[in-house]
């Protein structure tokens, strides 16, 4: 089965809780997770040459291809159950527009959220959710 890889940014609170929002409702169990500040992360940063943009944007890498922002955001709500998938809809809306107001937000996270001193650590329970510390 093909799977959804989502990199994060492991010291935002507003990333942190998305990752955890997205586990609780991917009932099918697509998406595995890697902060990028992990060797996990880092080794895919690296595949797909991400450089920086995977430390201040959500990356999802699905079926060899790489998507960012607000692309990312709604391909990954495509997967989730209880109507999120919905919200794939406004893929429609011009992807200029669609990723000003997710960079936006973006640059607000740190001042809305907080920034977490140590990177995010998945309980037990959800380990086998994240890519291994390489």
């Amino acid at each position: 089965m093909e799977q959804g890889i989502i990199i994060f940014d492991g010291h935002c609170n507003f990333c942190s809780r998305s990752v955890l929002f997205i586990i609780r409702r991917d009932k099918r169990r697509y998406f595995s997770f890697a902060a990028s500040q992990t060797g996990g992360g880092q080794k895919i940063i690296a595949r797909y040459r991400l450089g920086e943009l995977a430390e201040h944007s959500i990356v999802l890498v699905e079926g060899g291809k790489v998507y960012r922002k607000s692309t990312a955001a709604l391909r990954i709500a495509r997967h989730l159950g209880r109507g999120w998938s919905l919200f794939y809809i406004c893929i429609i809306i011009p992807r200029s527009i669609r990723d000003f107001f997710y960079d936006l937000l973006a640059r607000s996270r740190y001042r809305l959220f907080g920034m977490s001193e140590r990177c995010f650590l998945p309980d037990p329970d959800i380990k086998e959710r994240f890519l291994p510390d390489v």
